[in-house]
């Protein structure tokens, strides 16, 4: 009878500068500077973290997914995502001269 392979990740600890995860045996900080999706964040959505693979951890309530490799050095992964103009009149106004210029 073969049994499921269950990789462990556990939030142990959140500041306001950043949380700690556990990894098996390894703990790692995501400061919220290098991890900004994380910054607002409720306690329950940090603490709902899946770990599908090894090197693979997925944070479902905040459509976030990381390697653990990128919270390991994360001067290799640059931050790529964009912010968006917030929905107000002077916003679409914004969104409207970046799309015609």
């Amino acid at each position: 009878m073969s049994g499921k392979n269950i990789l462990f990740a556990e939030v142990t600890h959140v500041s306001p500068n950043g949380f700690w995860l556990l990894l098996d045996e390894e703990e790692l900080l995501l400061p919220f500077t290098e991890f900004p999706w994380f910054k607002q964040a409720t306690i329950a959505q940090l603490c709902t973290v899946e770990r599908p693979s090894s090197d693979h951890l997925y944070w479902p309530e905040l459509d976030v997914d990381l390697s653990v490799e990128s919270i390991r050095h994360p001067e290799r992964f640059p931050l790529v995502a964009k912010t968006t103009t917030p929905a107000t009149p002077e916003g679409n106004a914004a969104r409207q001269k970046d799309t015609n210029a």
